[in-house]
């Protein structure tokens, strides 16, 4: 259960409300997620969550589904379940297959293995990274 629980729509703030009717127009869906209820404690922290997940996650030069998938791998990164959850829904949603999400985590985990190992082993950076040569 969430700490504070969750605000449910019917009991919510009039100022909550409307960030909740934005939320489910602009994704157009019917139904608050867990996450935006369990936050909307504080309607200044979902306002601004929400204004910055619907700028950040809105049309750009990145296609959604590279952006949902970029979501899942941070999440799984930082082992998120609840994020790993939305985000690999939302990337299915925008054209994610089942190839695309296994070769994503194949490179999330190769990723986080070597960058362990090049932390680990205190790699200097060569300098033809750095355009410096």
């Amino acid at each position: 259960m969430a700490t504070l629980g969750l605000i449910e729509y019917e009991q919510a703030s009039a100022e909550v409300r409307a960030i909740y009717d934005d939320i489910m127009a602009t994704r157009q869906i019917d139904w608050i997620n867990n996450f935006w209820k369990a936050i909307a404690h504080d309607a200044v922290t979902l306002r601004r969550t929400w204004e910055s997940v619907k700028q950040i996650m809105g049309p750009g030069a990145l296609d959604p589904v590279v952006k949902e998938m970029i979501y899942v791998a941070v999440s799984a990164t930082n082992q998120c379940g609840y994020c790993i959850a939305s985000h690999t829904a939302a990337a299915r949603k925008a054209g994610m297959s089942d190839a695309m999400f296994t070769e994503l985590m194949a490179v999330v985990g190769m990723a986080n293995e070597t960058n362990r190992l090049a932390s680990g082993y205190q790699v200097e950076i060569d300098e033809r990274f750095t355009g410096k040569s």
